[in-house]
C-alpha cells in the first residue's frame, strides 16, 4: 500500500486531485513557470520532476506514460524536444519553488514553481575549489613578497646638496659642479627597472646597466647577463614573464607546471636569454638528470 501523501489532498477526491495536478504539469510545460499556491507547488514538484525524467529518456515508453498525465500532445513534443536537452546534463532538481507576496482576498501564500533550463556549469565543484585555493596561496605569497621588500630595502643616506641659484646640485667627491643652465638633462625613462635592481640588492651588467656594490649593508648576488631583479613589490618589470631561480639554476615559464609556486629571484624577457644565461628550463629531462 502507498505511504499516504503529507497534509490535506488538494480537491474533494483522489481523481479530482490527479486532475488538478495534471492541469498543473501541463501548464509547467507549456509556459515553463506558473503561480500558484504554495501547497499546489509543493504537491507539483515531484509529479513534474519524475515527468522530466521520463522525457530524458526519450523512448517510446517513456511517451506513453508520460500521456498517461499529460494529454496534450503539443506540451508533450515540447517537453520531450525542448525541455529534455536543456535537462540532459543536470542530475536533478529541474524546478524552482519562489514564495511571492500573499494572495489578495483569502490571504493564502502563493509561489512560483518554475523550470530550471539554465545551462549547468561547465566545473566540478573540485576544480572550483582548487582555483579558489590556489588565488588564495597567490594572494598570500604576494603579501610576503611586499613585506620582505620592506624590511630589506635598506634607507640610502641623502647626500649633501648646496643650492646655486636656487637649483639643488649634488656634490660627489667634491668635484666642481658645472653650469646648472648648461647641465645635460638625465634621461629618465629607463630608470625604474636600474631603481627596481638597486633596491633589491642585485649586482651585474645585464639589461638595468651596471650597479654600484660598494654599500656594505645590501646583500649583492651577481645579476645574470639579460635578467632584470623583481620591482620592489615583489613583481616583475614589464615585459619580463621569465622566472629565474638561482639556487636551481632553473627557469620557468609562465605555461609552467612550477610558474606560480616559484618565487623569481630573476626576470628574463624570453627563455632564450635564460638558456643563454647559463638556466635550464625546468622540468626538462637534462634539468631531471642533474637534479
Amino acid at each position: 500500500m502507498p505511504a499516504p501523501t503529507k497534509g490535506p489532498r488538494l480537491g474533494g477526491g483522489p481523481a479530482h486531485e490527479r486532475l488538478i495536478l495534471a492541469n498543473l504539469a501541463t501548464a509547467l510545460f507549456e509556459h515553463d513557470s506558473i503561480t500558484t499556491t504554495e501547497a499546489k507547488a509543493k504537491r507539483l514538484r515531484p509529479l513534474a520532476e519524475r515527468l522530466v525524467t521520463f522525457a530524458k529518456r526519450g523512448d517510446l515508453h517513456a511517451r506513453r506514460r508520460v500521456m498517461t498525465v499529460v494529454r496534450s500532445k503539443g506540451v508533450v513534443h515540447r517537453l520531450f524536444v525542448e525541455i529534455a536537452p536543456d535537462m540532459a546534463q543536470r542530475p536533478g532538481g529541474y524546478t524552482r519553488i519562489t514564495k511571492v507576496a500573499p494572495r489578495k482576498g483569502d490571504n493564502a501564500p502563493m509561489a512560483v514553481i518554475e523550470l530550471v533550463r539554465e545551462p549547468l556549469s561547465a566545473k566540478p565543484k573540485r576544480a572550483v575549489v582548487a582555483e579558489a585555493q590556489g588565488a588564495t596561496k597567490r594572494a598570500a605569497k604576494e603579501k610576503r613578497a611586499k613585506e620582505t621588500a620592506k624590511e630589506t630595502v635598506p634607507a640610502v643616506a641623502a647626500d649633501p646638496v648646496v643650492e646655486i641659484d636656487d637649483a639643488p646640485v649634488v656634490e660627489i667627491d667634491d668635484a666642481p659642479v658645472a653650469d646648472i643652465q648648461d647641465a645635460p638633462v638625465a634621461d629618465l625613462s629607463d630608470a625604474e627597472p636600474v631603481a627596481a635592481t638597486a633596491a633589491a640588492g642585485f649586482a651585474g651588467t645585464g639589461e638595468a646597466g651596471d650597479q654600484d656594490a660598494g654599500d656594505a649593508d645590501v646583500a649583492v648576488v651577481e645579476l645574470p647577463a639579460g635578467a632584470l631583479a623583481p620591482l620592489p613589490d615583489g613583481s616583475a618589470p614589464e615585459g619580463y614573464l621569465v622566472k629565474g631561480n638561482a639556487d636551481s639554476g632553473l627557469y620557468h615559464e609562465p605555461d609552467g607546471q612550477w610558474y606560480d609556486a616559484t618565487e623569481a629571484e630573476f626576470w628574463f624577457a624570453t627563455a632564450a636569454d635564460a638558456e643563454a644565461a647559463g638556466f635550464r628550463k625546468a622540468g626538462s629531462a637534462k634539468a631531471d638528470a642533474d637534479d
